[in-house]
């Protein structure tokens, strides 16, 4: 795998963030790890101090433009980044989301992750390239909800598109400057963010093996990384169908219901 010695991860206090973290962490490795739970993010960093890594935290909300530049372009060199940090709810029974988490979700799994991206690939622009050619990699972690408009899910949905999309856009330019871009769709992973879920998550997998399929397409330069492929299969072939049709299947589907504390 290639070597990845300094590596800045948002939303690293749980999840797949923290679990990221675990998985890189080591000897001769310096991780920036940022995150809202003060507590929790220190528990991350405690278990990636315990082998051996370098563990440097920082209580940030990504929705802060400026704290966000701020962290980034002091953090010295980065081999990679990971714009992690996302929250996600649904509408319930209800017809439409509130508008205060609507406009929550996009900033945070939208704006939050261009105020990581963008700082980031002005750095690594700047940085030395290695021998393949590569200053640094960016990992935007989006959603295989993002491949498909599912209803009751609408602002989740709408935002793991825009990150995937924009992502996958940007690659090419991103690479001309020796940045390597990858969008990481995920299915359902065991998080926090999923437990409370009270409906069927076929291909559920554990955080741990996320990790490892997610850093493995980072180190092969994929553009992006869709996982399990049997489930990104079936959302691009539910999106291909007339939105009736989709709607009308999906109907009565118990979703994600509304957060109040977004």
């Amino acid at each position: 795998m290639t070597r990845l010695s300094h590596a800045l991860i948002t939303g690293a206090s749980s999840g797949i963030g923290r679990a990221l973290a675990l998985e890189l962490a080591g000897p001769g490795v310096t991780l920036h790890l940022a995150g809202r739970d003060a507590a929790r993010l220190e528990a991350t960093a405690v278990a990636c101090r315990a082998r051996a890594a370098e563990a440097r935290t920082a209580v940030l909300d990504v929705r802060d433009v400026g704290a966000m530049a701020a962290w980034i372009a002091g953090a010295g060199p980065l081999d990679l980044v990971v714009a992690n940090a996302g929250v996600s709810a649904g509408a319930g029974g209800n017809l439409v989301e509130p508008a205060a988490q609507i406009r929550a979700i996009l900033a945070t799994n939208v704006d939050g992750m261009l105020n990581t991206v963008l700082p980031a690939l002005a750095v690594m622009a700047g940085q030395p390239r290695g021998a393949d050619g590569v200053a640094g990699r960016i990992a935007v972690v989006a959603s295989i909800a993002g491949l498909v408009a599912v209803p009751g899910s609408a602002a989740y949905c709408a935002a793991k598109a825009a990150a995937d999309a924009w992502t996958v856009a940007t690659a090419p330019a991103a690479r001309a400057q020796g940045v390597v871009l990858t969008s990481v769709c995920p299915g359902y992973i065991r998080t926090a963010m999923t437990e409370g879920n009270r409906f069927a998550m076929p291909g559920l997998m554990d955080a741990d093996r996320a990790a490892r399929i997610i850093l493995r397409g980072i180190a092969a330069g994929r553009v992006r990384v869709a996982f399990p492929w049997w489930m990104a299969a079936a959302a691009r072939f539910a999106d291909l169908l007339p939105p009736r049709v989709f709607a009308a299947v999906a109907t009565g589907r118990q979703g994600k219901p509304p957060d109040p504390t977004l």
